[in-house]
């Protein structure tokens, strides 16, 4: 968690019509990477728990997603706003959005689905609530005491700055020891503290849950979140929330020891890129451009805080080129992808549609909630993704501008046009085997036929198609008609 130009919408309309149809233990190894074959997140973000289910079984799982992401389960103060989710005022199981039974039904419902599920897991701070309260579940707290949990002691008083909270991020003791926003900072290198943060993510490992993205990482030291680890009671996937900022003393790559990282330059260059430079630039995207290792790279479009801050990432408003965006990041093999799914908001701190009392209504795609995991070209190739894992890229192909062409070799192809008018007659070389292949961008292959456009490729793994303006073809083995 962190607090702190559109383009004229010419878009294919092929494309528009298919976005709008839519005691410390031994330390168990570290999960670097989503497990299995399908590894593409998706963030379902303040999504209540019988919506989560629901949607791991009727698309989630059918999809080919391999995880879902949730929002934080722990109680958390009261309010309105999406931000009250990242204040915990206990480690109970209750919050706007469903009870423990509702989680744990949840989590049971998205395996059987085959989608393993991630926890938004909150371990550096605890409330930001001067005068205290009342949380969720009926927990009363103050500013830097919970009752049961934590007393005065267990927090950082940095002893800088007045009011406490963190006014310079180049100096690291301020980063890590004062408060993220008047949030109270846990003294996370206490033996206390640690066991407590543990206690909580071995409740939850309990509960069937699969791994953690740990919110605001970069405020803990990285040795203080490997000896958290250290003291789960087994295995689970870890992705930690580093900003990375210009100059600053505290870099992503100090975490990754612990397991993935946010890789943050990420959606801000490839928005940079759709809006305003030329996909050809892609050509080396990732590691080439500075960003972290790939194996250890968490990446995204936008996320539930970079879609409210700066105008500086691709968000559902962009509607077709953010589209095409989730497609290249789905088909370029850099990092573990997850694709966000928001509700609709107007205000930077507007929380989910809620009843009278806040909790959470449940989910109903277009109305209020944006669903973008679901859209057509972007659910489509999540199993382009799957389809191409391991695969490298071969055959790159771009004029110089914003009409780019690749294979992730052997196994699938893609190409976009991002320019202003339509690429016409022009040959592609897929490297694929001969065949009648679905163009997941524009049709769903189910049960051996397709629902869209279907693209021959000859017996030299060569096609010819019309590509319009601000769009794309997309073919894979898995989409391969009898």
């Amino acid at each position: 968690m962190h607090r702190r130009r559109l383009r004229p919408a010419i878009v294919a309309l092929a494309v528009i019509a298919g976005l709008l149809a839519p005691g410390v233990v031994t330390a168990p190894p570290a999960a670097a990477a989503p497990s299995g074959g399908k590894k593409v997140i998706a963030n379902l973000f303040e999504w209540n728990w019988p919506s989560v289910a629901g949607e791991c079984s009727s698309t989630l799982g059918p999809k080919g997603y391999g995880y879902v992401q949730v929002s934080p389960p722990q109680e958390h103060v009261r309010g309105n706003q999406w931000w009250v989710a990242y204040q915990p005022v206990s480690y109970r199981i209750e919050s706007r959005k469903g009870t423990r039974a509702q989680f744990k039904s949840m989590v049971d419902t998205c395996h059987a689905a085959g989608v393993k599920v991630i926890v938004d897991a909150v371990i550096n701070h605890m409330s930001g609530q001067d005068n205290g309260g009342t949380g969720w579940a009926g927990s009363t707290y103050q500013h830097h005491v919970y009752p049961g949990i934590y007393q005065s002691q267990d927090f950082h008083y940095c002893g800088r700055n007045g009011n406490n909270d963190i006014a310079n991020y180049n100096d690291r003791y301020e980063v890590q020891n004062c408060e993220l926003v008047n949030l109270s900072d846990l003294k996370t290198e206490s033996d206390y503290v640690r066991s407590r943060l543990a206690a909580y993510l071995n409740d939850l490992l309990s509960l069937g849950v699969d791994g953690f993205r740990l919110d605001a990482s970069k405020h803990m030291p990285a040795a203080d979140i490997a000896n958290i680890r250290s003291r789960l009671n087994r295995s689970a996937y870890i992705v930690q929330e580093v900003i990375y900022g210009a100059g600053e003393p505290i870099t992503p790559n100090e975490y990754t020891g612990n397991g993935d990282v946010h890789e943050f330059r990420y959606g801000k260059d490839l928005a940079r890129v759709f809006r305003s430079e030329r996909l050809a630039y892609l050509r080396n995207f990732g590691e080439g451009w500075g960003h972290l290792p790939s194996a250890v790279s968490s990446v995204f479009v936008d996320n539930h805080d970079t879609q409210r801050d700066d105008g500086g990432v691709l968000t559902y408003r962009d509607r077709g080129i953010y589209a095409l965006a989730n497609a290249f990041m789905l088909a370029w093999p850099y990092g573990s992808p997850t694709v966000m799914s928001s509700y609709t908001f107007s205000s930077r701190d507007a929380g989910p549609p809620s009843d009278g009392s806040n909790k959470t209504r449940n989910t109903v795609c277009y109305s209020g909630w944006e669903c973008e995991h679901r859209w057509p070209v972007i659910a489509n190739m999540v199993g382009f993704r799957n389809a191409t894992e391991g695969a490298g890229v071969s055959n790159w192909y771009d004029n110089g501008n914003n009409h780019i062409a690749f294979s992730r070799t052997g196994r699938g192809f893609i190409t976009i046009n991002d320019e202003g008018s339509a690429i016409n007659g022009r040959s592609y070389y897929t490297g694929l085997p001969a065949g009648r292949y679905c163009d997941v961008i524009h049709g769903t292959f189910t049960n051996g036929t397709c629902s869209g456009p279907v693209v021959t490729v000859d017996a030299n793994g060569w096609f010819a198609a019309n590509v319009p303006a601000h769009d794309a073809i997309a073919l894979h083995l898995n989409a391969r008609l009898p």
